[in-house]
């Protein structure tokens, strides 16, 4: 026989007053204390009470998942279907797993409720959830990825049942102030999270009731909002912290280039210190060559805001360099961020040496022609002069040859002008003449 168990517990505080820092809640969500009609009834025979004082409530039911919603019995025996009720007072949302109906002035008396209820059902006062969160810190920085924790509270008591997990969506929003003073300002809201409490990435345990919100600052510096939204089957509430500002990234990347092979390219890594302590920074990261190899990489045990590391000149083209940094904000606070990917290029350099088989020669070094005809023989020289006589002769016989057809070009021309003006001059006598005649 499976029991039903029943809760009731009402609102303490309005839902709309703003949360700031941690909530100081020691009670826990405890059973009411009622006879054996109320907690323990055989199956299909699932009661409880609802008090005359009760102006709305909503009660939320769990059932096997995929089975028909529940069917509710009112104290005179009529009935309350997810496809028979007054929607002016009953709002019904049926999921695969479970059963929410928010009831205005319900009927006081006994109720019972029908269906594969499962026995860990609430009925609950739910115009009073929210979260408490731990306030952020006073120094965020642009591309790190923050870890908060909260609590769901319905008024002072919290919420430790698992399956709630899957009624309410716990999303964390950023508004743009739109200040002009900061590099965010034109800029759209931003969806950075959802709440989870499923054990996975940096949620410690799943189902413990302790809801983490994974925040990755991808987002422009400036000035922000912080907007808890938190969406039921019925219903969206939202909580707004204080305005924060997201420092801009504390560290920036150029590099000193080689120019040829066994040289080294040297990357500096730049910090701000303005916001971090620099001497605390540490980085892991990989350099993606040109030829596509990916060669990871970590910087420690330097000191200063300028960290450096020296990569071998392999080839010319675009290197790519992406790196984690690890630190400590001005105020002990320990980080982690992304910085943005930082691409150089390598050009072919002419002057490049080359390596040769017993020693190496310059590039810039060319072969000089005439110096190595001047430390060979002789008679290569003069084949040479000869050669270059030779060619010099037919440019200039290029050069007549070409002189001569432009001269006989403008001579043709110049006649078949002149045809066409005695031709011209020709037909205008003879016209004249028969004119006279006539």
């Amino acid at each position: 026989m499976e029991k039903l168990t029943v809760l009731v517990f009402f609102c303490l505080c309005t839902f709309m007053h703003s949360v700031y820092g941690q909530v100081n809640v020691p009670q826990k969500l405890e059973y009411i204390k009622s006879d054996d009609k109320t907690n323990q009834i055989p199956y299909f025979d699932n009661r409880f009470r609802l008090d005359a004082q009760l102006k709305e409530i909503t009660m939320l039911f769990y059932h096997k998942s995929g089975s028909v919603p529940v069917i509710l019995v009112r104290p005179d025996g009529s009935k309350l279907r997810v496809n028979e009720y007054d929607k002016s007072k009953v709002e019904w949302y049926d999921d695969a797993t479970f059963d929410m109906i928010k009831i205005k002035k319900p009927m006081p008396g006994p109720w019972q409720v029908v269906g594969d209820v499962l026995p860990n059902s609430q009925i609950l006062v739910v115009s009073d959830v929210k979260i408490a969160v731990d306030p952020l810190p006073d120094v965020m920085l642009a591309g790190e990825t923050l870890k908060m924790e909260g609590k769901l509270f319905n008024g002072k008591l919290a919420i430790n049942n698992p399956k709630f997990r899957n009624v309410v969506q716990l999303n964390v929003v950023f508004i743009s102030t739109n200040n002009a003073s900061y590099e965010n300002f034109g800029s759209d809201y931003v969806d950075l999270t959802t709440f989870r409490d499923d054990g996975l990435e940096l949620d410690e345990y799943a189902n413990d009731g302790v809801f983490t919100g994974e925040f990755q600052l991808t987002i422009p510096p400036g000035e922000w909002v912080p907007l808890y939204r938190i969406k039921l089957p019925m219903a969206t509430r939202e909580l707004r912290q204080k305005p924060v500002v997201l420092r801009k990234n504390p560290v920036s990347m150029k590099v000193d280039v080689a120019k040829y092979e066994g040289e080294y390219h040297t990357v500096h890594f730049v910090i701000d210190p303005k916001y971090v302590d620099a001497d605390s920074f540490i980085f892991q990261g990989q350099i993606t060559y040109p030829d596509k190899q990916v060669e990871p990489f970590s910087v420690t045990e330097k000191k200063g805001v300028d960290h450096t590391k020296k990569f071998t000149y392999t080839e010319p083209g675009i290197h790519r360099i992406n790196v984690n940094a690890f630190g400590r904000t001005i105020n002990g606070r320990e980080f982690r961020l992304v910085v943005p990917e930082f691409t150089f290029n390598v050009e072919v350099n002419v002057d490049e040496p080359n390596k040769g088989d017993d020693h190496q020669k310059g590039r810039n070094d060319m072969p000089d022609p005439e110096q190595d005809i001047a430390e060979g023989d002789i008679s290569t020289k003069e084949q040479l002069a000869q050669e270059q006589a030779k060619l010099a002769n037919m440019l200039a016989a290029q050069k007549l040859k070409t002189a001569n057809e432009q001269k006989q070009q403008w001579l043709i021309i110049g006649v078949g002008n002149l045809i066409i003006i005695v031709l011209g001059l020709a037909f205008f006598f003879v016209l004249r003449k028969r004119n006279k005649n006539k």
